[in-house]
């Protein structure tokens, strides 16, 4: 663990090896860990060095300060809209360039827990639906927000969720934005275990270190053959081409803005 007085200089992930798992800590909780550039390298290069050494043979992912990932920058985002550079190939170039590492971390030949505490948002959401298995604390909530800017999921769900919740139920969530709480995620399949904060990273730790004297081959072999790769790689263009169409799109340039000036999203979905 860090111990550095000044969080701007703390990495964003922190990447600490555990006997044979090797846990990522997203670090920037006064932005309830946000996917800032600085995050998504840090995940990448976590990653990386999963796939680069044999011997981690379990990988979990979690957030600090009560917060798993609000999902995107929206600052930054914000930014980028207003580069004259950023046409539809830089948009689809962008979303290519975060794609490769979450392909990478779907397709790791290790199991993948994620650790969920309070907000995975957006692609955070996302984040936490590219793991195995899926953890959560009561104060965990999930919600794919992306529809109340005008955007589609990104970070690989329309691969993932459907797998997890099914096909109508993974529309409903997605055209909706709205919140899942942990006891729904858990009767969704979405969540696995429910614990409580002071228990969670533990449970996860001890699951993760269990595959420790499993058989790597076999527990290779297992997500291989439930894995689609080349379903993968079509719902990953897929989402690329879309997104970039609906980042250019007027509606999410006024509905951003909107954000920031902290007004209200313009779609909301009925309660029932």
């Amino acid at each position: 663990m860090t111990t550095d007085s000044n969080p701007a200089a703390a990495p964003a992930v922190r990447a600490e090896r555990l006997g044979a798992t090797l846990l990522l800590t997203l670090s920037r909780p006064a932005t309830r860990n946000a996917f800032t550039p600085e995050i998504r390298e840090g995940l990448a290069a976590g990653i990386a060095q999963a796939r680069a050494d044999a011997s981690i043979r379990a990988l979990v992912i979690t957030g600090s300060g009560g917060h798993f990932c609000a999902g995107g920058d929206l600052r930054g985002i914000a930014a980028a809209t207003r580069d004259p550079a950023m046409d539809g190939a830089a948009w689809r170039e962008r979303m290519h360039g975060t794609q490769r590492w979450i392909q990478d971390l779907l397709t790791l030949d290790r199991p993948v827990i994620a650790a969920v505490d309070g907000a995975a948002f957006g692609a955070g959401f996302s984040l936490a639906l590219a793991a195995d298995i899926v953890l959560a604390t009561p104060a965990a909530r999930f919600c794919l927000s992306f529809m109340k800017l005008g955007l589609v999921p990104d970070c690989g769900a329309f691969h993932t969720l459907p797998r997890v919740v099914g096909a109508q139920r993974a529309k409903e969530l997605m055209l909706s934005a709205r919140e899942v709480d942990a006891a729904e995620a858990k009767a969704l399949g979405i969540a696995m275990e429910l614990h409580a904060a002071d228990a969670l990273l533990p449970r996860a730790l001890a699951l993760a270190e269990g595959f420790a004297k499993a058989s790597p081959l076999a527990v290779s072999l297992v997500k291989r053959a439930m894995d689609d790769p080349g379903a993968l790689a079509a719902s990953l263009d897929a989402e690329a081409n879309a997104q970039a169409l609906a980042f250019g799109s007027a509606y999410f340039k006024d509905a951003v803005q909107g954000f920031l000036d902290k007004q209200p999203p313009p779609f909301s979905w009925p309660k029932a």
